[in-house]
Order: C-alpha cells, then structure tokens, then sequence
C-alpha cells in the first residue's frame, strides 16, 4: 500500500528523521539525480545507518532510489543497501527491457548471499525513456521481484521537448504503464510534481491518475503527502458502494447466478473483483472500515 511517497536525498540525513515521522507511507531516499557525484559514498553510508533502524520505523516501507545500471555506481549502491540488511524496495532508473531487470536482479541476488535481508529485496522499476515505455509490459513481467512501475515523466517527456505538465500526453503515458503492469498483476505508481506552490495542480494530477488505476504518486515535498494519502485512499461513497455489491454478489452466489443487476447497473466478476479490492484497501487504512 504506496499512496504516498516521499522523495528524500540520500545527501541530506538531517532530513531522515523528520520524513520518517511524516505521514508517508513510504520513504524513497534518493541516490540518483539529488546527490551530486562527489557525495555519493556518503550518502550511502548515511542510507545505510538508517536502514539498520528501520525497525524504529514500523509501518513504513523503505525505498532507495539507486543510480542507473549503465552507471558504474549500481552495484556499490546495492552492496551498501543490501548490506545494512532492512527489508527495502530497491527503485531501480531507466529501465529498458526485461534485460535490465534481469541484470538489476542478479546483481541484487549476489549481494542478498553475503548480507541477505529476511524477506526477498523487491524491485520498483522506472519507466523514464522512450525505449522504457515501448517494453514496459516485458519490463513489468521479467522477474518476480518488480512489485511496481513508476513513470518519470522529467526524463521521459521534457528532453524531447514536450511538456512534462501536458495532461494529455500524461494521459497517453499512464495507460500505457497502467496496462503494462496490470499484464504482470503489479501496481503502477505515478511521477512527481515539482511546483511545490501549486498544491492544486498536484491534485489535479493525482486524480488523473488515480482514474487510470494507478496505486500512488511521488511527493517531493511533506505538504503534498496528504493529499496523495486522500486521493489515492477510497472515498466513503466507494466503500459502501463496493459492500453493497459484494452483499449483492453473495445472494446471487446462494442462487447460483454469476451476472446480476443492482441499481439498473450489470454487476459481473470484475466488479466484485475491484469491490472486494476497495473492501481490503479500505479495512487495510482503517480496520473499522472491514
């Protein structure tokens, strides 16, 4: 459950305690594009001292963006990571195809022999590149290990000269990723928003995104979290509507009938499938909700 997910430099560890105690339901500590070259080492070190006091943390998950495979940085990255031994999500950048997150894997894997974790290290593969996009279905099935893909839409959209804001190419995008991680049974998570001054055009893009299905969105910034946190949640509306049919659903069952209405609207197993969803999402973030 990633509704809402904080970006943090891995440069900045003063800021590690306050975006722990935030209302986040995930913490990603950055490597790649926030920390400049010549800090990266110690970035590490600092991600690292953290992850070895995840467990002060109960409730959030833990996410390290890394640097990209063609850098010469991946592998120390995931060494330092992996090595603190936290049950982590490694966010992997510019992806492009399955062999990638093969190659990502293995990597991942050696390191997991040395100084594995108690659970098995997951993958969050970034869709950032055009090529990414093309092979996004066979980047979201190649392992077991990709929970989600997420959309970068700086990388993908704005050095190609389109706007990154443009709703409809947004639109276009965010199916595409959508329906490629739906192929795999996987979330789909959305990009950030960098204006931190116009909280209402991030809500406008998270509303976008959560009618395309998707899961959650990055936040750069502790004051966009409770909005991803409320758009991304079911509303009241939703889950009474979703219990209404699963009762419905239940006596229709009872008389062997797989297709009903309820309300003048066809209710069939997708519709029970996505009301049972927002029954477990809903008793998930409140337990009073099940």
């Amino acid at each position: 459950m990633i509704r809402s997910k904080l970006f943090v430099p891995g440069s900045r560890p003063e800021l590690f305690e306050k975006a722990a105690g935030s209302a986040a339901d995930a913490l990603s500590f950055d490597l790649e594009d926030a920390v400049a070259p010549e800090k990266k080492e110690e970035a590490r070190k600092h991600i690292a001292t953290l992850l070895n006091r995840s467990k002060d943390f109960p409730g959030k998950i833990m996410i390290v963006r890394v640097n990209a495979l063609a850098s010469h940085l991946f592998e120390a990255d995931v060494e330092a990571i992996v090595g603190a031994g936290a049950n982590i999500i490694i966010n992997v950048p510019k992806v492009e195809s399955a062999a990638d997150v093969k190659k990502a894997v293995g990597i991942i894997a050696h390191a997991e022999k040395f100084n594995g974790p108690e659970n098995e290290i997951g993958l969050l593969a970034n869709i950032e590149t055009p090529k990414g996009l093309r092979m996004a279905a066979e980047i979201a099935a190649a392992d077991s290990r990709v929970m989600g893909l997420q959309i970068g839409f700086k990388d993908l959209l704005s050095r190609w000269g389109i706007d990154s804001h443009d709703a409809a190419a947004q639109q276009i995008i965010r199916l595409q990723v959508r329906l490629a991680a739906a192929e795999a049974g996987i979330a789909a998570y959305d990009g950030a928003f960098t204006d931190i001054k116009q909280p209402d055009a991030f809500r406008a893009e998270a509303e976008n995104a959560r009618r395309m299905g998707f899961a959650g969105k990055s936040c750069i910034h502790p004051s966009q979290i409770p909005i991803a946190n409320e758009v991304f949640a079911p509303r009241a509306e939703e889950i009474a509507f979703a219990k209404k049919v699963l009762a419905a659903a239940r006596e229709a069952a009872d008389r062997n009938i797989a297709v009903f209405t309820m309300d003048g609207q066809m209710i069939d197993e997708p519709i029970i499938a996505q009301a049972r969803a927002t029954v477990a999402f809903a008793a998930k973030l409140n337990p009073t909700n099940s």
